[in-house]
């Protein structure tokens, strides 16, 4: 029969020891401590359960009172020691405190925290729930505000009754603007016309496609009808009715309303235009006086060209925005245009002919050079027709005739080349010819042609 279980005494154990677990599990081994140094018998059989604080950087923390003298090697900015001024995160000033000695922060507290693997990632890590209270309370403070307001608005209510369909909330949702009102007491627009092959009433906008551009009797009234809303005492209505929602929806103020105090609209209305007038008055005298009188004559020519006149000439325009049929100007060059030197009549570049560049004037092609008029194209022209040939064909026929040899003659053929024929290459015939009589001059009996040696 096992012995019954020990009664643990007071203050030394913290759980009654089991007797029905094995001594190899309840034993403490050699190297988890000595016996006794703990009230829980079972602590070895436990995982340990390390708790890390959290820690964090001291936000803001300064070290000490700030220094009254600039220090060697601080922040030029700010005059910490704990930072340079590249690190500042202070305002830059105008000029640092390295040089006007002023206003000298303190260190800051530089820590060296350690955290572990899960600390390091823990996106809550140093956060302070006391910075939360400041949401909190403005919050409160809002929610106290609206119930106070709700409560004014009910009194009010209350006490005048019910307001104008003009102050009531209609949301953001629902536009206010004049195109989605309409009077009462007006025709509906669908109502004007029945017949279903006309005009096309579209019910999203409850309007008429095309504002029912027909020709008939609707389309007429229709017409009329717009034409005499914004004309007269109604355009003049539909302004003043503007200008009290507007004035209403700024600054809250229901005084202007349109039906209940139509003088104060109109009182307000007249001095804002009175004003308006006023800064206009004030914005021309000043433009007056800083570029001139009022008068055209006193009007500097440079301004005077570019006014704006008005015109009911006809002007049409092409692609490119230029007017058409009108001549194109030459753009100008920052260069000097039109200089005339060494008694040339045009300028270099106004000529070319055969890949270069000369003067029109007198087909030179050299540079800066002296212009010799006529006599300098004749020039020219005789040296191309001796380069290209062309006086061979200007040549009388018997003069050609009598400079041929017999010998020539009875061949049919002719030394000299016309012009005609240097002009259309060479034909196969005379190519055959060449390869026929050409010396090789690669053959080693070529040089002993026309002589009477003997090879030994």
């Amino acid at each position: 029969m096992p012995p019954p279980p020990k009664k643990p005494e007071t203050g030394a154990a913290t759980k009654e020891e089991n007797i029905y677990i094995p001594s190899f599990i309840s034993k403490r081994p050699f190297y988890a401590g000595e016996d006794g140094d703990d009230k829980d018998y079972l602590k070895h059989q436990r995982r340990e359960q390390k708790k890390e604080e959290s820690q964090w950087y001291d936000r803001g923390k300064r070290a000490g009172p700030a220094a009254t003298k600039y220090r060697k090697g601080a922040c030029e900015n700010c005059g910490a020691m704990t930072h340079k001024v590249k690190d500042c995160l202070s305002r830059p000033r105008a000029r640092g405190a390295k040089y006007t000695g002023k206003d000298i922060q303190a260190d800051e507290i530089v820590q060296d925290v350690k955290v572990g693997f899960e600390a390091k990632r823990d996106r809550w890590n140093g956060f302070d729930p006391k910075e939360y209270r400041k949401v909190v309370e403005e919050y409160n403070q809002m929610e106290e505000l609206r119930k106070l307001a709700q409560k004014t608005a009910a009194g009010d209510e209350d006490a005048d009754g019910d307001k104008y369909a003009e102050e009531n909330d209609m949301s953001k949702h629902q536009s206010t603007a004049t195109r989605q009102l309409r009077i009462r007491e007006d025709t509906a627009k669908y109502l004007l016309n029945l017949d279903t092959e006309s005009a096309k009433y579209d019910p999203k906008s409850r309007s008429l496609v095309d504002s029912g551009a027909v020709k008939d009797k609707a389309a007429e009234l229709f017409a009329e009808e717009g034409y005499m809303r914004s004309s007269g005492d109604a355009g003049a209505f539909e302004q003043a009715q503007r200008y009290a929602w507007e004035t209403q929806e700024k600054s809250g103020d229901t005084s202007q309303h349109l039906q209940a105090n139509p003088t104060a609209g109109e009182f307000y209305r007249k001095k804002e235009r009175e004003e308006a007038e006023r800064r206009r008055a004030e914005k021309e005298k000043q433009l007056l006086e800083k570029y001139g009188g009022g008068d055209q004559k006193a009007m500097p020519a440079a301004l005077r060209n570019l006014t704006v006149t008005e015109s009911e000439t006809f002007v049409e325009y092409d692609e490119a925005g230029l007017i058409k049929g009108a001549p194109r100007k030459k753009a100008k060059s920052k260069y000097a245009e039109d200089v005339l030197i060494n008694n040339h009549t045009s300028v270099w570049g106004s000529w070319w002919s055969n890949f270069k560049w000369g003067y029109a004037c007198c087909h030179s092609s050299i540079k800066n050079s002296y212009c010799t008029g006529e006599e300098g194209k004749q020039a020219w022209e005789a040296v191309e027709q001796q380069r290209t040939g062309f006086n061979l064909v200007e040549a009388k026929p018997e003069e050609a005739e009598e400079e041929v040899p017999d010998a020539e003659k009875d061949q049919g053929t002719s030394k000299k080349r016309n012009r005609e024929e240097m002009l259309n290459g060479v034909s196969e015939a005379e190519l055959e010819e060449y390869r026929r009589k050409r010396t090789a001059a690669n053959d080693p009996m070529a040089k002993l042609l026309g002589k009477d040696e003997l090879i030994t």
